[in-house]
């Protein structure tokens, strides 16, 4: 198993982004709010977060910057260490769950068990929904973006990926990607969407929050949410208010969490800084792995899909470098150093190279 220090997270994450950074200014909150209170039952006796969100590592096509939506695509290799770098992230900042939230699609399923493997919370509820699933991208499901890009141009595009209301063309009922050939949707078959905007996605993740995640959090307990860029982005847009003509440029990172508190009507309260996220400009929730990152990562996103200009692909730029064995590398080198960064133990699992052994940490879950 891999072992990051923070300082190595924010060198990995930095690792995926291959661009310049662009500026965005911040705003200043003042308005004083009650916490939502963390019930004396939950796991999360060290921190103040009350959710948090995690989109999946690499998938195969997020590799090929191909249109997914609900095509059931496995993670990369490189995916799997982007999982596992955020769950050491959440190891690091202390963030225990209390139970998990996620879709039917194995790229977001797997995440969520590195994830857990690292915070040493396997035992965790996990909770499993279709309304969890990705937006349906219809008709450019399995299509390259970038030559999309190319055939429609990028306002088009831009507005299929990451307007409000406006759906991509419907799928055919003969497409080779078509869900309703999928099992797991055998029975319902009448819900499968032909295509979905974000405003379609978000009425159906709304119920979702509303029934389910929304309750959860009103008992006090800690959640983790592990998803896909746009069902993530509509339930963030009902959570921060943002309006439907700004939604267009919230983008979201693969695998950095992205953690809230919240008040007791479940709306976010400021970052400590006071300030907006420097990643988007849009947000009050903190990324663990630093808003530096996330800018470089989202601004490498935007080029791979926009940017005709560039003809590689900046999933895979250095094919000549082994980059798992070099973020293994990294990660084995991080897990020696130990020292005052070193992680907790949790009880039920063995300790990363560098951890305490023989006592019990906080978060322990062992038998009084």
């Amino acid at each position: 198993m891999f072992k990051v220090s923070a300082t190595s997270s924010l060198a990995l994450l930095q690792r995926r982004a291959a661009c310049a950074r662009v500026v965005v200014p911040a705003a200043h909150f003042s308005t004083e709010r009650k916490p939502l209170p963390i019930s004396d039952d939950s796991l999360n006796t060290d921190t103040p977060y009350n959710i948090c969100f995690v989109r999946h590592g690499q998938s195969t096509w997020n590799r090929d910057n191909r249109f997914i939506g609900w095509t059931d695509t496995p993670l990369t290799d490189d995916g799997v260490v982007e999982a596992t770098v955020a769950g050491q992230m959440l190891e690091k900042s202390g963030l225990l769950f209390d139970e998990v939230h996620t879709s039917l699609l194995r790229r977001s399923i797997r995440t969520v068990n590195l994830v857990l493997m690292e915070t040493g919370q396997e035992y965790l509820p996990l909770h499993k929904t279709w309304r969890l699933n990705e937006r349906s991208y219809g008709d450019l499901v399995g299509k390259n973006k970038k030559e999309v890009v190319m055939q429609h141009g990028i306002e088009q595009v831009k507005s299929w990926r990451r307007s409000y209301d406006q759906p991509p063309p419907d799928m055919k009922d003969d497409h080779a990607y078509n869900p309703a050939n999928d099992p797991r949707y055998k029975n319902m078959l009448h819900k499968l969407p032909k295509a979905e905007s974000l405003k379609e996605t978000m009425e159906r993740s709304k119920v979702y929050w509303e029934n389910v995640i929304q309750p959860a959090l009103q008992e006090g307990k800690t959640l983790l949410v592990v998803g896909h860029e746009n069902n993530l982005r509509s339930l963030i847009m009902q959570l921060e208010g943002i309006s439907k003509q700004d939604i267009i440029n919230l983008s979201l990172p693969r695998a950095v969490p992205l953690a809230y508190r919240l008040d007791t009507n479940l709306k976010p309260l400021d970052r400590p800084d006071g300030k907006l996220d420097e990643a988007t400009g849009f947000l009050r929730g903190t990324w663990i792995g630093g808003d530096q990152a996330v800018k470089d990562i989202l601004d490498r996103d935007h080029k791979q899909v926009y940017d005709t200009s560039i003809k590689e692909n900046l999933e895979t730029c250095t094919p000549k470098v082994d980059k798992y064995k070099q973020w293994a590398d990294v990660l084995s080198s991080s897990r020696k150093q130990g020292g005052e960064q070193r992680g907790r133990t949790v009880t039920g699992r063995l300790p990363h190279l560098g951890e305490p052994n023989g006592r019990l940490p906080k978060a322990s879950m062992a038998s009084q």
